[in-house]
């Protein structure tokens, strides 16, 4: 029981150390400014890591991380982020998913304010990297930060989506690792970026044919093809 303990101990350690990491990469890459964007992991007893309000993810502390519960009562570390309810609302649905990033990247959050977007596929298939690590990305209405509201809206779609945008707010990226889901979250904001590149400009998407392929090739899970896999 010890050991187990231990590990325990320092596999939480680990991945305070890789929030951390994680963030000051992508602060420094400008993928979210000042004091936006959060990070979480969930841990094996239930409880979680998330990084605290009004923190930089440029300049993170491993010691001062939030530390819930499986109630998602503070236990230790500073206040957590406001979006608590966020975080919570897409592990409760996404079974699988044990991080989640929330970024406020320029190119995603252009993207959740043009008027065409669909709801149910924010991005159409553009490259196959981004349906292999995003799947497809849903729209969900602006609400402000830290609503609980937001939590619900969240729920309405029914663990259908791992990468989430946010109206007028930013992407929200479930993963079953914490690289998974930073590696997603940067997929979004590129393809994101393309999509603004290229609008108006008549681009070719990948065929029906195509996106048929990586499904079964690569297991991606679309929600229209949820059923399949």
């Amino acid at each position: 029981m010890r050991q187990a303990g231990m590990t325990a101990m320092s596999n939480e350690t680990r991945l305070r150390e890789d929030i951390c990491r994680f963030g000051r990469s992508l602060f420094e890459r400008g993928l979210t400014p000042g004091s936006s964007g959060n990070i979480s992991v969930r841990l094996d007893d239930g409880g979680w890591l998330v990084t605290p309000t009004n923190a930089s993810l440029g300049f993170l502390d491993p010691a001062r991380l939030s530390r819930l519960d499986g109630q998602g009562r503070l236990v230790s570390g500073d206040a957590p982020t406001k979006e608590v309810p966020l975080h919570t609302a897409l592990y409760d649905t996404r079974g699988a998913a044990r991080a989640i990033v929330h970024l406020h990247s320029t190119h995603s959050v252009a993207l959740s304010m043009l008027p065409e977007i669909d709801p149910r596929a924010a991005l159409p298939p553009m490259t196959a990297y981004y349906l292999m690590k995003c799947g497809a990305t849903a729209l969900v209405p602006y609400y402000r930060p830290g609503d609980p509201a937001v939590a619900d809206a969240i729920k309405g779609l029914a663990g259908k989506y791992s990468s989430v945008l946010l109206a007028n707010h930013g992407p929200v990226v479930a993963g079953d690792t914490l690289e998974a889901a930073v590696f997603a979250t940067e997929e979004l904001e590129e393809t994101a970026k393309l999509y603004l590149l290229l609008r108006g400009m008549n681009p070719r998407y990948l065929s029906p044919e195509q996106v048929k392929d990586l499904v079964k090739v690569f297991g991606v899970t679309l929600p229209e093809h949820g059923h399949e896999h």
